[in-house]
């Protein structure tokens, strides 16, 4: 069991990062601006709040609460949801904030969220990778604040990592589309569709390259990071992904038709096969995803009767394959 300081702890992944490392075992202490009122903290959750951009709030937070690991997930979440320098200024001071404060005091285990968008799909002047999956070695190209202001959070750590050596571990993680709980239920997700909206048109998941993870395997995958990081290369990065596409047809298909010039390079997203490589994360930590729309989705939420029964014929029987 470890202490463990969670930034952002009342976000849309927070919360379930949250519940789950506590229900894991550990000893969580949400911190955000915002409380969140005591009802909704799951046992033995402690809550802090403060301004984690005022000089010095990280460093009293942290000495206050003397954890043994620190997983930053504040951020301004959304692409283009503030001005651009906002949202760079922000995320970018946020991280930097948090985890040298978290170096300064010697905590031996330091996580930041950074996010798939730091390799440029969506671009307007168009985007093509080298190869699909896309997984680690895809060469970052973000092309918005967003994007870089991720992949500079990626890049501190990678510094820190060198400067401080063995003595203190670091890693970074990419959350694909991230669903709460809720959302199976047929709460709106973060761009206002429903998921079975999402599914019936994809038109709507297109922009993510199809894809998703469920917020409690991300809670799971911290977990298991938090064991290995001893055991594995300083610095690393990884993707944390479902082990199927959020669509009910194969990409090899899809992707042409949204992806304009993909053709050759999704042809071997057969079945169910994301777009996203999780294969470092299985092969260096033994993590495996553990939720799917098909097992997650609530088919009574879906819009009428016939996408209720191509999303259940889309289910029965699949097999992931990536």
């Amino acid at each position: 069991m470890s202490r463990i300081f969670v930034t952002g702890g009342s976000g849309r992944l927070g919360r379930s990062v949250v519940a789950g490392l506590a229900e894991a075992g550990h000893e969580v202490i949400s911190v955000d601006r915002d409380a969140i009122p005591a009802d909704q903290l799951p046992a033995g959750v402690v809550q802090e709040t403060g301004d984690l951009l005022a000089p010095g709030e990280a460093l009293r937070l942290l000495t206050q609460t003397a954890p043994d690991a620190v997983i930053h997930l504040a951020a301004i979440a959304v692409p283009f949801s503030a001005p651009e320098d906002v949202i760079f200024a922000t995320n970018t001071r946020l991280a930097y904030a948090v985890i040298s404060a978290a170096t300064e005091l010697g905590i031996g285990k330091i996580v930041t969220a950074s996010s798939p968008t730091v390799l440029g799909y969506g671009c307007p002047a168009g985007w093509l990778p080298d190869s699909f999956p896309l997984d680690e070695r895809s060469v970052p190209k973000p092309w918005n604040a967003y994007a870089l202001s991720k992949l500079i959070a990626e890049q501190t750590v990678q510094m820190f990592a060198a400067a401080q050596g063995e003595k203190i571990r670091y890693a970074a993680f990419r959350p694909c589309y991230v669903i709460s709980p809720e959302e199976w239920d047929g709460a709106p997700t973060q761009q206002g569709h429903t998921l079975a909206e999402r599914l019936a048109d994809p038109a709507l998941s297109a922009p993510a390259l199809f894809n998703y993870v469920d917020a409690r395997d991300v809670a799971d995958f911290l977990d298991v990071l938090l064991q290995k990081m001893d055991t594995i290369p300083n610095g690393e990065t990884f993707f944390v992904g479902a082990a199927d596409a959020l669509a009910t047809a194969p990409l090899a298909e899809l992707m042409p038709r949204f992806l304009p010039g993909s053709e050759a390079l999704a042809a071997g997203l057969t079945g169910t096969s994301p777009a996203f490589s999780i294969a470092k994360a299985r092969d260096l930590l033994g993590w495996e995803p553990k939720r799917s729309w098909r097992t997650e989705l609530k088919t009574e939420t879906t819009l009428n009767d016939e996408t209720s029964a191509s999303l259940v014929t889309a289910g029965a029987g699949s097999k992931e394959t990536s």
